[in-house]
């Protein structure tokens, strides 16, 4: 197969937002069918397109494109003889399988893993979230923007906005594995929760200060979404590097956010906020005092005020700004919450003060 041929396969997979590896020949030791200069297009399941070889190398190029696809790192191997396959030995930067096929020869691959672009979903139509949609493609990401009523010309550099934030449309449009932010800072928080639990994420951020998360969270555990989905949410998003950097701005909360998008891409993991800033937040007003009524709302009300036991810290909703400590959130009655969470949940938010990114607390 020709060279062309092969690169035309691998657009195609990329096209189609397909993991593959482009293997290609290095060196050869007769006697061996590949030449230098051999190419082919690898996927999990096996050779797509091109040639690198008999049936003697492909077992161990296809555990090595496995590996590749897993972590995203290029490779170099070599296939060689040996009395039995055995487990690949590492030389210098070279990984050698034995190769027990009767035939000899040896083959040196560089096995180079293509991964389609990480996506970042940002739920939302807040300021923050206009600038991440903004930032996100500068550092490779791929965007879309989920928000009820969304105008798309606010959202230029996005590759995709979608106008509801159902949940079921969220997950059928958007592949499981998504990076996601919720930003909708007090206009749908709970919609943009349960539309970015439907997504099977790879990560969820929530920007929101860690009280307002708190009441979030069991409203919507209350509400029977998994819990430990639900715990998983890191919130307040951008943490540590909010509060390192003084981030206030729309722009700088962003930033911030961003960057804990980038180190859990890398990574491969979540990057939680640290516990000791954790509890950064914006105190509720003492008027909102009130005893709890025997509405969800008022309930819910009250369980948002119960945590403000501290005087009013510094720290704004998005974790910038200097630190100051604050008591340890109370959880709301479950009754209350279970009865009608989207009602206590916007009473809660009603509650809380705006803030310097054009939401709330």
């Amino acid at each position: 197969m020709h060279s062309i041929d092969v690169l035309a396969a691998a657009q195609r997979l990329q096209q189609q937002e397909q993991d593959f590896c482009l293997v290609s020949v290095l060196r050869v030791q007769a006697p061996a069918s590949a030449r230098p200069g051999d190419k082919a297009v690898v996927t999990a399941q096996g050779i797509v397109a091109g040639w690198i070889g008999g049936g003697c190398a492909q077992p161990a190029v296809l555990r090595t494109v496995r590996q590749a696809l897993a972590d995203g790192k290029a490779r170099m191997i070599r296939i060689a003889p040996s009395d039995s396959g055995g487990e690949p030995r590492e030389l210098d930067d070279v990984l050698e399988f034995g190769m027990a096929c009767h035939s000899g020869g040896t083959l040196e691959l560089f096995v180079d893993p293509v991964l389609p672009r990480s996506r970042l979903t940002v739920i939302g139509d807040s300021p923050v979230a206009v600038a991440l949609a903004g930032l996100a493609p500068r550092v490779g990401l791929a965007v879309t923007v989920i928000a009820q009523g969304a105008d798309p010309t606010r959202f230029a550099d996005a590759g995709q906005v979608l106008a509801s934030d159902d949940p079921a449309a969220a997950a059928q449009a958007i592949a499981p594995g998504s990076l996601v932010v919720v930003a909708t800072q007090g206009r749908r928080d709970v919609q943009g929760l349960r539309a970015a639990l439907a997504l099977s994420a790879h990560t969820v951020w929530l920007v929101a200060s860690a009280r307002k998360a708190q009441v979030l969270k069991e409203a919507l555990v209350a509400a029977g979404h998994d819990a430990d989905a639900v715990a998983a949410i890191v919130a307040p998003a951008g943490l540590p590097m909010a509060e390192q950097m003084g981030a206030h701005t729309p722009e700088e909360v962003a930033l911030s956010v961003l960057a804990a998008v980038v180190a859990a891409r890398r990574r491969g993991r979540p990057v939680p906020a640290p516990s000791e800033v954790a509890a950064v937040d914006v105190a509720l007003p003492a008027s909102a005092s009130a005893s709890a009524s025997a509405s969800a709302a008022e309930a819910s009300r009250s369980a948002a005020e119960s945590v403000s036991g501290a005087p009013a810290a510094g720290g704004s909703c998005c974790g910038g700004g200097p630190l100051a400590p604050v008591a340890q959130a109370k959880p709301a009655p479950a009754s209350a919450t279970a009865a009608a969470p989207d009602a206590a949940l916007d009473a809660a938010r009603d509650a809380a003060p705006r803030s310097c990114c054009g939401g709330e607390g």
